[in-house]
């Protein structure tokens, strides 16, 4: 008998991929929208192979209370996806830290009643393990975010704190069935829908000149398919537990705008003028504070910052082996060309 998985947020894009993979994977599914009968958010759902027979959409609100109750009792593991993800709003408690929080305790909760879940796997971030990387730590999952706050990142805050929830309800709880959680770092990847994922708006910005320079900035990416194998494999490997820092290279924006610029995207506009040196980066950190303020702390809080970390726990545990990130961008681009975003590589 094949087993049975809620999935929550199902049309997001790292859960789409991930609902495709779990059907791939022989299970079950049943995925969480806001509205089911709204058959343009899901038809590229449907359309997945394996979907007429083995998919069904519930509807569930993120910010209603009990809102997965009547979906838990059965099925066999539950991911909790669903959360807000924005850079800048008008309040970070109410748009972002409250839905977060009390949809993570919502699901477990939820959970917490089921007889039947075996394990819950918990979308979080790597947000939640740090806010302002130091070159001289390695980040690992014993790593927490502690910098963060309502007016400094509230997006990493709001990760950190329904991480946090989460391992707190299941550790007061004392709970049969075992949580695990996995922590990508920027999310990249073809999209199955028109819609650009707030990751990959990264490289529409990029191209379309949003940019004015090049910053000292160094990001860590990870394929969206990658993570979708990632908490398939966390629902059912024997070993797997705690956290998963999931990420697979690291790229400096002058990295990726050399790249975009030597395969064929020389006609978009790319930053050319430098600011990725030290005082570049005392120039842009001056420039932030003309930004939207979740932009602006992001900024202040990365410039000039090199990442190190190491992502051996979920290689060993789970087994997976991260695609080539240049591969990726490249692949993510021409994804974009293809739904219309950038212009197609010259």
């Amino acid at each position: 008998m094949s087993t049975r998985v809620l999935l929550s947020g199902a049309t997001g894009f790292i859960a789409s991929h991930t609902i495709a993979a779990l059907l791939a994977a022989g299970h079950e599914v049943v995925g969480t929208v806001r509205d089911p009968a709204n058959t343009a958010a899901t038809a590229h759902l449907s359309r997945l192979p394996g979907a007429a027979e083995r998919l069904t959409l519930v509807a569930a609100d993120l910010t209603t209370p009990d809102a997965f109750a009547p979906y838990t009792a059965d099925v066999d593991y539950v991911i909790h996806m669903a959360s807000p993800f924005q850079l800048t709003v008008n309040d970070p408690q109410r748009d972002l830290v409250d839905p977060a929080v009390q949809g993570t305790r919502s699901m477990l909760a939820a959970a917490a009643a089921s007889p039947r879940v075996q394990r819950v796997v918990l979308t979080s971030s790597m947000a939640a393990i740090t806010d302002e990387p130091d070159e001289r730590h390695v980040l690992t999952e014993a790593d927490w975010n502690e910098k963060s706050s309502l007016t400094r990142n509230p997006y990493y805050y709001s990760k950190m704190l329904a991480e946090r929830a989460a391992w707190d309800f299941h550790r007061e709880r004392r709970l049969a069935w075992s949580l695990v959680t996995i922590n990508p770092f920027i999310v990249i990847g073809p999209s199955m829908v028109p819609l650009v994922s707030e990751s990959n708006r990264l490289f529409v910005e990029l191209l379309a000149g949003v940019y004015p320079a090049i910053m000292g900035l160094e990001w860590g990416f990870v394929d969206v398919r990658d993570v979708a194998t990632a908490h398939v494999r966390a629902l059912t490997a024997p070993q797997a537990e705690g956290r998963y820092l999931c990420s697979a290279e690291t790229f400096s924006m002058r990295a990726v705008v050399d790249l975009l610029r030597g395969r064929g995207y020389a006609h978009a506009r790319l930053p050319k003028f430098g600011l990725d040196s030290a005082l570049g980066n005392r120039l842009a950190w001056l420039a932030s504070f003309s930004q939207p303020k979740g932009v602006a702390t992001y900024l202040r809080s990365h410039l000039g910052r090199r990442i190190r970390y190491d992502n051996g726990k979920i290689r060993r545990d789970l087994g997976l082996e991260f695609r080539s990130i240049e591969a990726s961008i490249l692949e993510t681009v021409a994804d974009l060309a293809r739904w219309g975003h950038v212009a197609a590589a010259g």
